[in-house]
């Protein structure tokens, strides 16, 4: 049984084709074009579809998931005001798709979906719950909850990179300071990175970055922390720290005490996880303290059409 999964983003449109037990079988990436308006995207994301349908050699497809960002309709076949999408309002994605395709189609927020592609096919099909957090550009997160994916009352839970920290924080893209997205998200942890390193002008990325500190990427952080760079080791687990921090609040609400990473950010690995699980459990209530956890799922943007593609299987098979 094969089901199409595609990641939108405003510059990549990326499709795969997945067997449900096997999972993922191909998958490819087309540019998004979205400068060039609402239609265009509609077309390419169509495009992207029927390649990849055309790789499954005549097989049956079930259907086509969708994970996009911006805010998904609880009968998941709307998206509005997607970010980084030119002309996009409020779209029946599922709708145009299928007029487009032929194909029954429906919507899920992109970091809901890494959730539910860990929690089938990655790290996460060993837990029944668990709270995913994907540390990238910002902050997302999903949620679930006795294997399904916990979605709140109009569709909306899981905006865990909202979560505040400290009402005097930095700004991101929050509408209140201190964020746990201002501290972990890639551009504002590179910004915090630039100033420290700005004081430390004997240090090699320093040295490495100076002039250009705009390159500068916690992939960077994490290679040099590896070969022994103490002021990088700083910085991460400095993010950690904030990082357990948040931790402390999800857990606290929700009862749920597995913590999945996945994103560029939490390729730090342990760099950034042993110092968010010590500030984690100096401040967790003892009673939550059992059976706490924070792991990497290890299968990157991957999660996401493969989330993409359960969700069809689960919206069109009886």
């Amino acid at each position: 049984m094969l089901a199409i999964g595609i990641d939108l983003g405003g510059t990549t449109i990326k499709g795969a084709l997945v067997h449900r037990e096997k999972g993922l079988l191909d998958q490819l990436a087309i540019d998004t074009e979205a400068e060039r308006g609402l239609e265009h995207t509609l077309s390419r994301i169509s495009e992207a579809i029927k390649m990849t349908a055309g790789r499954a050699q005549g097989a049956e497809i079930t259907g086509v998931g969708i994970g996009a960002p911006g805010v998904i309709s609880f009968d998941r076949k709307s998206v509005s005001n997607p970010p980084n999408l030119m002309g996009w309002t409020k779209v029946h994605l599922a709708r145009e798709i299928t007029e487009r395709t032929g194909y029954s189609a429906i919507l899920e927020n992109d970091a809901n979906l890494m959730a539910l592609g860990s929690a089938r096919y990655g790290i996460g099909k060993n837990y029944h719950s668990f709270i995913m957090l994907t540390l990238g550009t910002g902050v997302g997160g999903g949620i679930i909850f006795n294997n399904e994916l916990f979605r709140g009352t109009t569709g909306g839970a899981g905006e865990l990179g909202h979560v505040i920290i400290d009402y005097n924080g930095p700004e991101s893209n929050s509408v209140t300071r201190g964020g746990i997205e201002a501290y972990l998200g890639q551009r504002f942890l590179s910004h915090h990175a630039a100033l420290i390193l700005k004081e430390n002008p004997e240090n090699d990325l320093y040295k490495q970055f100076d002039g250009n500190f705009s390159t500068l990427e916690p992939l960077h952080l994490s290679q040099a922390a590896k070969k022994g760079n103490e002021l990088a080791r700083s910085i991460l687990a400095w993010a950690g720290k904030k990082l357990g921090y948040a931790i402390v609040n999800y857990i606290h609400i929700l009862d749920i005490r597995t913590i999945i990473l996945s994103g560029g950010v939490a390729r730090a690995g342990s760099l950034l996880i042993e110092p968010a699980k010590k500030a984690a459990l100096t401040r967790l209530m003892p009673p939550f303290h059992p059976g706490f956890d924070i792991i990497y799922e290890d299968l990157g943007n991957e999660a996401a059409m493969l989330g993409a593609a359960a969700l069809a299987f689960d919206g069109f098979v009886n």
